[in-house]
């Protein structure tokens, strides 16, 4: 493999002749050999875009040269288009505060500018990583400020996929709307409930859940780039970070703020926190509802059974026919995981001592790959299981008929304690309470089937005054 030589502080190293990175990038691969897994896309994309941006603010306000600004510009917008993504090749974990993917960055954007200007790579007389693509930064508000750009950046794929789920949730509500079914509290017999209105409160679970991770995502709208090493802004022009975080508004469409306290947000990462705890609580709102569809599912012979699940390939290698619920337990899988993800983010949030937090590279490695299984599961999830669910509607009702929960409409009529007598003779005589009802003579048989009509049942109201 043909090399060249570069030189930064600590001496020389050899650099692969034709890679876009530099000797910076080089001691970091060599330092960090940990998990193989490299920066995600999107956060690739936003250090790009901060890059562009800070150079075109620089250029304009005359602190680098004008060609020197256009060729880091148009570096930065091929790296945010993908271009160079294989050059990005030091480990998520890696030096404190991710200043070895900074520097990865500047030297791919460094190198590439200085090709567009004619030169060869490594010639940082003509475009250097340090002096011109980092001009006014650092990568203590460098570095956060494009972990919130990519969390935003990836935030639509996410958003989508959930209202997608959401929105299946709400077609079953309807077309299950009239299958009547017993309730279960305690695993046990509770009132009667419909399908539809279980599926209904899935869909509202998960738009809810939806609507905190939109809430959360708003303070990662407030950028604290300008605040260079400390906070302070050294180095930077009284109107760089203004100018800096209105391009990136456009860049990314979306409308962002300069942080009112520069020192507070590189202190601080609570706003990642909250986010990632937006994640985890919508995990475990999956986690329960994919539980109960493995449930309802379950059988077909000595289970519930009162949904059927898509079969989307073979369940056993021994037992012949058998169809698992294999898309909930592949959620299931990812929502444990995300919940992983979370706890790693929570211990590096708090591990921030003085002017700076440290810990951002795993911080905003488990987010935005919590945020990637989260995009991929809901979407085949939906795809492949919620939208291809059928009622056993059979099943459902023979369920709701042998339902001990039935006795507590008679708590109007006869009182707790003679609906819990019902019941109880019910459960011994292994009948039905419907038949105890009219063998008692507590009800005659019109008024068992008015008072005990499903549509009754299932709103609010006394069933025996309908």
């Amino acid at each position: 493999m043909k090399t060249r030589s570069e030189k930064d502080s600590l001496g020389s190293l050899s650099v692969p002749a034709d890679a876009y990175y530099g000797v910076q990038t080089a001691r970091a691969v060599e330092n960090f050999p940990i998990s193989g897994q490299k920066a995600h896309p999107a956060f690739i994309w936003a250090t790009a875009a901060v890059k562009k941006a800070t150079a075109q603010t620089n250029k304009e306000l005359g602190l680098i040269d004008e060609k020197v600004g256009n060729a880091i510009v148009r570096a930065a917008e091929e790296v945010m288009e993908g271009e160079f993504d294989d050059q990005f090749v030091v480990d998520v974990f890696q030096a404190g505060a991710g200043t070895s993917h900074h520097m990865n960055a500047n030297e791919v954007i460094a190198n590439r500018a200085i090709e567009i200007l004619g030169g060869n790579k490594g010639d940082y007389h003509l475009v250097h990583p340090n002096d011109h693509v980092n001009f006014g930064q650092s990568t203590n508000d460098v570095f956060p400020t494009a972990m919130r750009l990519a969390i935003l950046k990836a935030l639509p794929d996410l958003l989508k996929s959930l209202k997608n789920l959401s929105r299946s949730f709400r077609k079953k509500r309807t077309e299950f709307a009239s299958v009547i079914k017993s309730g279960r509290t305690h695993l046990q017999d509770a009132v009667p409930v419909t399908l539809g209105q279980e599926f209904g409160a899935y869909a509202l679970a998960i738009k809810k859940a939806t609507r905190d991770i939109e809430r959360a995502a708003e303070e990662l709208k407030v950028l604290g780039i300008g605040g260079s090493a400390t906070g302070t802004g050294l180095n930077t022009h009284p109107q760089y970070r203004f100018r800096v975080v209105q391009i990136l508004g456009k860049i990314l469409k979306t409308e962002l703020k300069a942080s009112e306290n520069l020192f507070e947000s590189m202190q601080s990462l609570r706003p990642f926190a909250n986010f990632s705890a937006s994640l985890r609580n919508l995990a475990l709102e999956l986690t329960r509802i994919a539980n109960d569809l493995r449930l309802l599912s379950s059988g077909p012979n000595t289970g519930l059974n009162e949904i059927v699940l898509p079969a989307v390939q073979p369940g056993s290698s021994i037992m012949p026919g058998k169809v698992n619920p294999v898309m909930a337990e592949m959620l299931n899988m990812v929502c444990f995981q995300v919940i992983g993800h979370d706890a790693t983010v929570a211990l590096a949030v708090q591990a921030g001592q003085l002017e700076l937090n440290v810990m951002m590279p795993v911080v905003i490695h488990n987010i935005l790959s919590a945020m990637h299984i989260l995009t991929n599961a809901l979407t085949v999830f939906e795809a492949k299981c919620v939208t291809g669910i059928e009622a056993n509607q059979e099943k459902c009702r023979e369920y709701f008929a042998k339902s001990l929960g039935l006795a507590t409409v008679l708590n109007s009529l006869i009182g707790y304690d003679g609906a819990a007598r019902v019941m109880k003779q019910a459960l011994r005589e292994k009948k039905t309470v419907l038949q105890v009802i009219e063998e008692n003579s507590i009800l005659t048989k019109d008024q068992i089937e008015k008072i005990f009509a499903p549509e009754h049942l299932t709103q609010p109201g006394l069933p025996h005054l309908k």
